[in-house]
């Protein structure tokens, strides 16, 4: 590779691990964050990718098939961002190891797409000379050709190419620009068969070139900031501006989730009635029957309900993510961070936890900092995750009448979720704050985050996110919440007298309930909302359908019977108090478990568990006790 001035620090020698000669093709895509790797990932892969975890760490690898010529398929790889080949997190070692072929069982890769944004080409191609220094061979894709042109810029493709020593090619993987290239160069560097052991590659210098030289070689001409990008950052990254219009997404948001949702979940509740009513007219009166339409019916039917509702808030998210402006918010959230001694780092995370708080947990590998990384570990399921939406929707619906606050904009309804969330909120920064002052202080690291252009959301990023997410959902409610259904429903009709079912209260179920009621009652919940959180710690939406299960068995399944059996069965103080509750407990032991992988013991996940669960204990205590003064 020309170009490389002999810098300091050069290595050479490069071991790798032996393959067999019978494994598919590897290919890796590598590159720094906000260059479009998931992008490029999903337009070469499609539909045909999942997400697993790297063997015994917890970083996630999206894989997925790349189908070529003559029906062979490849492996590709979606490697965690970096900028460099010196890790500082977990996530950079992983990409590290996997290049170089140092991660237990995981072949090196065959190839390498290396992608990189043409439009700051200043930054990235400081990547390139240690990637192509691995020997592997290397496609250098220059993304964003599009918005590279439409600014002004340009690079010569061939210059660039024979200063790096490695084929270069000018894409836009949103609109599909030049993809045909990437698949010549798989079709060709994956044909060959793959050999037994590959070969130490030796003398192959590392060193860091200094990227401005080749680019002027290559005539690279960086593009002008986009003046609507100027403009637009004039307004979100503005010290006052900037927090008001995030708080004026997040109500838009809330808003829309209550009355855009609520005609697609009626539509999805009158086919999971009609269902029922379908499957209760061919099959005869027997404990198969009822099973199926009281437990796995009203258990799962009751919870699939809100599916609507959690699309929308990912579609959402989305939108805001590939937009380019949740970038922004990172930066405009370090300034609150800070006040707790955190940084911008840990609000990506904590964002993150709005889905769910396991793979929020895994993200904090990104920071570097340990003592920062354990403080956001322990805040993170304070964010209020997509499962506890089916419980806040459930309850707010039965108990608060929707009336217009701010006309069209704001109702009664949506202002209780919002201030859930925001509720959850305060009280992962208040906990971050106690613990940067005492157990886990550290100086404050400096934030680097580099801002990506904006960017309109392509249909086919979205439709990707929505259906993963849909999958995600439907599967638990496949799994984890079928199966508490089914034991609960069998637990409710048990033990037999006479051959018939118990009274429910008579059941293993209701005495369960009944054994734990004298220690929710002052809370104002019953023997069946203590049924409830107990099945709830398998995932915290599974408390939907148990409630489901239990008033399905007494015949008030659907949403509406529902809702008109907790108005039964709980006041409005015992309402607040149960909301409150799932807004501070720790109700998931998934949770739990990989707090105690990521912190390398049981320690800091039992100090969670306990002062999440006292303090959602206390808070609804005082919420059921003040709300009754009122009232």
């Amino acid at each position: 590779m020309s170009g490389c001035d002999g810098c300091a620090g050069c290595a050479t020698g490069t071991l790798v691990a032996p393959v067999a000669g019978n494994r598919a093709k590897v290919v890796a895509i590598v590159g720094p964050p906000n260059s479009g790797k998931s992008t490029l990932f999903n337009r070469l892969t499609g539909l045909r990718q999942k997400v697993a975890n790297f063997p015994g760490v917890t970083v996630e690898q999206h894989l997925g098939k790349v189908r070529l010529g003559g029906g062979r398929e490849v492996v590709l790889v979606d490697l965690p961002g970096i900028y460099s080949m010196t890790p500082r997190s977990e996530d950079e070692q992983v990409t590290h190891d996997v290049l170089k072929g140092r991660m237990k069982n995981v072949a090196r890769p065959d190839a390498v797409l290396l992608i990189l944004d043409s439009t700051n080409l200043g930054r990235h191609l400081t990547l390139a000379a240690p990637v192509l220094s691995l020997g592997v061979p290397t496609l250098v894709i220059l993304n964003m050709a599009d918005d590279l042109r439409h600014r002004g810029g340009n690079i010569d493709t061939a210059a660039l190419s024979q200063q790096l020593g490695a084929p270069v090619v000018l894409v836009s993987a949103s609109r599909g620009e030049g993809v045909d290239a990437i698949f010549s160069f798989l079709e060709k560097e994956t044909s060959a068969p793959v050999p037994v052991e590959l070969p130490i590659i030796q003398d192959v210098p590392r060193c860091r070139v200094w990227a401005a030289k080749i680019g002027n070689n290559a005539a690279y001409q960086a593009p002008a900031p986009p003046l609507w990008t100027r403009r637009l950052d004039a307004i979100f990254l503005h010290a006052v501006m900037g927090p008001v219009f995030f708080a004026i997404v997040v109500v838009a948001v809330f808003q829309t989730i209550f009355s855009g949702a609520k005609p697609l979940m009626e539509g999805v509740e009158s086919l999971i009635a009609a269902s029922s009513d379908w499957v209760g007219s061919v099959l005869p009166e027997s404990a198969f029957r009822s099973l199926l339409i009281d437990g796995v019916w009203g258990g799962v039917g009751s919870v699939v309900v809100f599916l609507p509702q959690i699309l929308l808030l990912f579609l959402f998210i989305g939108i805001l993510e590939d937009s380019g402006y949740l970038a922004r918010a990172a930066l405009i959230a370090d300034r609150t961070m800070a006040r707790v001694g955190l940084q911008g780092k840990s609000f990506i995370p904590l964002l993150s936890a709005y889905a769910c708080a396991v793979p929020a947990i895994m993200a904090t590998r990104t920071i570097e900092n340990k003592r920062d990384r354990y403080a956001t570990i322990l805040i993170a399921p304070f964010m209020t995750c997509s499962a506890r939406l089916p419980v806040y929707t459930l309850i707010i619906a039965a108990f608060i009448p929707n009336h217009s606050l701010l006309g069209p904009f704001l109702g009664t309804q949506a202002a209780a979720m919002l201030g859930l969330y925001v509720l959850g909120f305060l009280a992962a920064f208040a906990t971050a704050r106690v613990l940067k002052s005492s157990v886990l202080k550290s100086e404050r690291t400096p934030f680097m985050l580099e801002m990506p252009p904006y960017r309109k959301p392509t249909l086919q990023g979205l439709a990707l996110r929505l259906l993963d997410r849909a999958k995600v959902f439907l599967r638990r409610a496949g799994t984890v919440i079928l199966g508490v259904a089914i034991v609960l429903w069998v637990l409710a009709n048990i033990p037999l007298h006479d051959g018939s079912a118990p009274p429910i209260e008579q059941s293993v179920a209701g005495t369960v309930g009944r054994a734990v009621e004298p220690l929710i009652r002052p809370l104002g919940f019953d023997w069946k909302i203590g049924v409830g959180l107990i099945t709830s710690l398998a995932a915290r939406e599974v408390i939907v359908g148990t409630l489901g299960t239990i008033y399905g068995i007494e015949g008030e399944a659907d949403s509406k019977g529902l809702q008109q059996a907790l108005q039964r069965d709980l006041d409005l103080p015992g309402a607040v108090a149960l909301l409150v509750f799932f807004a501070f407990a720790m109700q998931c032991m998934s949770t739990l478990a990989v707090v105690r992988r990521e912190t390398g013991g049981w320690k800091w996940p039992v100090l969670q568990f306990t002062y999440m669960s006292t303090l959602a204990y206390v808070s609804a205590f005082v919420a059921n006790r003040a709300v009754a003064v009122f009232v």
